[in-house]
């Protein structure tokens, strides 16, 4: 059964780790934990500007406007736990729009929440077939890993592809980012996040409001896993609470405009 795991090596700091490791197939690779430190009082975090401009290169994006209260809610779903039904049900009581980046192991085996997923009309991301680290991968593995998940979405739910991927773990390089892009897809990374991917080690409800009330800032594209009920128990007081603050909940594709509004006009 594949495993999720942590978005990166989100420590209780989410401090950014960046490295140069080896890879068994390569002399030298070079590879990147996404991870930030946590946002405050409402400021969205930054990576950093090496980050920010590799990024940017490759149109790859993990915030919205720092100036509009705008929120979107984004789900890792690497296996089923009992939890999503109420997290779909939650979303679709408060009018919320979300993504789901899957794996292959998750099409195959929850196949009836993928199609309700698709019916309530939620966004559909690309979370590899088999979770591996994209970094260690040849690009003809990487686009096997995409290329594969999609195959599996269409004849799963008749979706003909995904355009948004996230890497597994957060563990990425400039390579994963270009072989992405040539492929068609886009990489979506995010700005708020908390440990809460250990299934058998809930925090409570409570727990995971915080998290997500400290951290809500402007242009917040929020990661959340749906092993755990902390944060199925939690969604409904944080939707809910985000609007009496006066946010509003859109979904990628509108983020994704937003930063092609901004390209055009610079342009």
């Amino acid at each position: 059964m594949v495993e999720e795991h942590g978005p990166g090596i989100l420590m209780a700091a989410f401090i950014i780790v960046v490295g140069i490791l080896f890879n068994p197939f390569a002399a030298k690779a070079e590879e990147f934990h996404w991870g930030f430190k946590k946002s405050v009082n409402g400021i969205p975090p930054d990576a950093g500007a090496a980050l920010n401009e590799m990024l940017e290169k490759h149109g790859a994006i993990y915030k919205g406007k720092p100036d509009e209260k705008v929120a979107y809610l984004s789900f890792d779903n690497g296996y089923e736990n009992g939890y999503t039904e109420n997290i779909l049900d939650t979303l679709k009581k408060e009018n919320v729009p979300a993504t789901f980046f899957l794996t292959g192991h998750y099409l195959k085996s929850a196949a009836p929440l993928v199609h309700r997923m698709v019916k309530d009309g939620h966004g559909i991301g690309n979370h590899s077939f088999d979770h591996p680290n994209m970094a260690n991968l040849t690009e003809e593995r990487m686009e096997e890993e995409w290329k594969k998940f999609d195959e599996l979405l269409y004849k799963t739910t008749g979706v003909k592809r995904t355009v948004y991927a996230r890497p597994p773990e957060g563990i990425f390089n400039d390579t994963v980012l270009r072989k992405g892009n040539e492929l068609g897809y886009r990489h979506i990374f995010w700005s708020v996040a908390f440990i809460d991917w250990h299934a058998n080690k809930p925090r409570g409800k409570a727990y995971a409001y915080k998290e997500l009330m400290n951290q809500l800032h402007p242009g917040a594209v929020i990661l959340m896993h749906t092993v755990s009920p902390d944060n199925a128990e939690a969604l409904p007081d944080f939707i809910r609470d985000a609007k009496k603050q006066g946010y509003e909940f859109r979904t990628l594709d509108d983020l994704v405009l937003e930063y092609e509004n901004v390209d055009a006009i610079l342009r």
